[in-house]
């Protein structure tokens, strides 16, 4: 089946990029969702992230998604107070064809935000920071084809670094997840999940513990054209409570978003996609995406 998907929304496998087709020719085939074996993928993306709380704030984190099943998490502190925060992450990764049924990736992000802060007592603040995020590496593997029944592909992956607060530390963090989904031309329907395990690390002399976090992303995607996709879908995430030095801070917490994105084929091997992510109840705040794929 020849249909044109770029599946920033629909089919999250990559983890920042949703499975973009391989473009061997236009219009592109689904069944080329993986990197072609021996061959190498450059990707990219940048995210941007916007949020406001009020009232008292008990340590629930700032979490920026950098791709549909990909995150930053920014610990929040304590206290009354009115808080605006703008994030921006880049990311930059690379794809390897290691057999027709799999491939492998590494990726690195870039993490710039401010925050703007005004406590119960009128006082204001605001700063800025800077610092790399985190690098991760990992393995895509579709176990089905698309045939009379649905696709299955999964994926696992492991963090190489991250720096949540201000001490980097390695393997602390990994997730596993599946998609499967059903290409009916000139729609895709998808459904993926995902668990972000994390354990116990130490950051100066605090011990802290990063939520776990379970992913559903149900999605439905329609090729326009042999050049652009539309997509739409919603996603649900649960997250449990954050710890710092074994007490738990705040509550598990759920969220469900809206998830709106376009596909744009330019060239043979290479695609651009747009993100918007809004949202409907839970965390409040909205993510802007921009993905780049190009085969090298």
């Amino acid at each position: 089946m020849r249909i044109s998907l770029f599946l920033t929304a629909a089919l999250p496998v990559s983890l920042f990029i949703a499975i973009t087709p391989a473009q061997a020719e236009l219009p592109l085939s689904i069944e080329d969702i993986l990197t072609n074996k021996g061959k190498i993928k450059l990707e990219s993306s940048l995210s941007y992230s916007n949020l406001e709380r009020s009232g008292l704030s008990i340590g629930e984190p700032t979490i920026i998604q950098t791709g549909p099943t990909s995150f930053i998490t920014l610990p929040a502190s304590i206290g009354e107070s009115t808080t605006n925060i703008d994030s921006l992450v880049g990311t930059l990764g690379l794809r390897y064809g290691l057999t027709a049924k799999a491939e492998i990736y590494i990726r690195s992000s870039y993490l710039s935000y401010g925050q703007r802060r005004t406590e119960a007592d009128g006082t204001k603040s605001s700063s800025r920071h800077n610092r790399w995020a985190d690098a991760w590496a990992g393995i895509n593997y579709k176990f089905k084809n698309d045939n009379e029944t649905p696709a299955v592909l999964g994926f696992t992956e492991i963090v190489l670094f991250e720096k949540p607060i201000e001490k980097k530390s390695s393997f602390k963090s990994a997730m596993m997840g599946l998609t499967t989904y059903k290409a009916i031309d000139p729609v895709v329907l998808s459904l993926t999940a995902a668990y972000k395990f994390s354990k116990e690390r130490k950051d100066k002399e605090i011990k802290y513990n990063p939520g776990n976090v379970i992913l559903i992303n149900p999605s439905v995607a329609f090729a326009v054209n042999d050049r652009i996709t539309l997509t739409t879908g919603m996603q649900w995430i649960s997250r449990t409570a954050d710890r710092i030095n074994g007490q738990d801070l705040g509550m598990r917490r759920t969220s469900t978003d809206l998830v709106l994105g376009v596909g744009y084929g330019i060239s043979k091997g290479n695609t651009l996609n747009f993100t918007l992510q809004s949202n409907v109840s839970g965390r409040g705040g909205a993510d802007l995406r921009f993905n780049w794929l190009y085969t090298l």
